[in-house]
């Protein structure tokens, strides 16, 4: 990873989207705090456009699309994406699985989390599962003492056991049945609602994260930030983003979202 500083001005001054993981990307202890905000809103004013790429659950992804300054956010890890046309008071949604199929994983999600409930001490069922549409999400460090590196990997190992993805965020274990993952519904997205072609990602997008299930989005965008705390997970993030930021979490962000201004001047 190269630091932030030695991303060529002329290429941030290319960008036109901005893809941003949330937790621990935007946010700072579970809260997102008042310059990460500020930025999303420069950023906006600027002419950019914003999108939370995020593991979290349909019901906050709803909130964030009608009240944040942003585009559209992608949800549970592609499993959709919602964009809010305030003028015509209309949510726009896409779902990467049907709603059958996403009723019948439902009743096979609540036999997969009994089994890891039983089988890992200490996980529990995310706070955040009844607003979730698509997914199970495992909650190892937000709300529980974090748990170890094996009892992590066990939670994995039992979701792909039972035919299912499994992705570790900075706080949960998402898993879900289906092909989707953030960088295949971002792209839906963003050919779809940005008019934009496989050929210009490369220049008109940034992503930025910190976690594991950010790798698909490292690998595809050239243009990949990591804020500094990417490098607490080691090689579990493969591959790595190209740049990292010289501070953590929310700040991080925030030093992205000013090189980014600077370079438009």
């Amino acid at each position: 990873m190269k630091p932030l500083s030695a991303c060529p001005t002329d290429a941030l001054a290319g960008v036109r989207l901005v893809l941003s993981d949330i937790d621990d990307t935007l946010t700072d202890d579970g809260r997102l705090g008042a310059p990460a905000y500020a930025a999303i809103h420069r950023l906006t004013d600027s002419g950019l456009a914003v999108v939370p790429v995020t593991g979290r659950p349909a019901g906050w992804c709803d909130a964030i699309a009608r009240q944040w300054p942003v585009a559209a956010v992608v949800g549970e890890n592609g499993a959709f994406h919602y964009s809010y046309d305030s003028r015509a008071r209309r949510m726009h949604r896409h779902y990467a699985v049907s709603a059958e199929q996403r009723e019948d994983h439902r009743r096979r999600y609540e036999a997969l989390a009994r089994d890891i409930l039983a089988a890992v001490p200490g996980a529990a069922i995310a706070a955040d599962q009844p607003f979730r549409v698509a997914d199970l999400a495992i909650d190892f460090a937000e709300d529980v003492p974090r748990l170890d590196a094996g009892a992590v990997d066990r939670i994995v190992e039992m979701f792909e056991a039972a035919g299912a993805t499994a992705k570790i965020s900075s706080i949960h274990v998402n898993g879900w049945f289906g092909a989707h993952d953030k960088l295949t519904t971002s792209e839906h997205l963003l050919t779809t609602a940005f008019g934009l072609g496989p050929g210009a990602f490369d220049g008109h997008v940034a992503y930025i994260g910190d976690s594991p299930n950010d790798a698909p989005m490292f690998k595809r965008f050239p243009l990949s930030f990591g804020v500094a705390n990417v490098a607490e997970h080691g090689t579990l993030v493969d591959p790595p983003p190209r740049f990292i930021t010289p501070s953590p979490r929310g700040a991080g962000f925030v030093e992205l979202a000013e090189a980014l201004l600077a370079a438009r001047g």
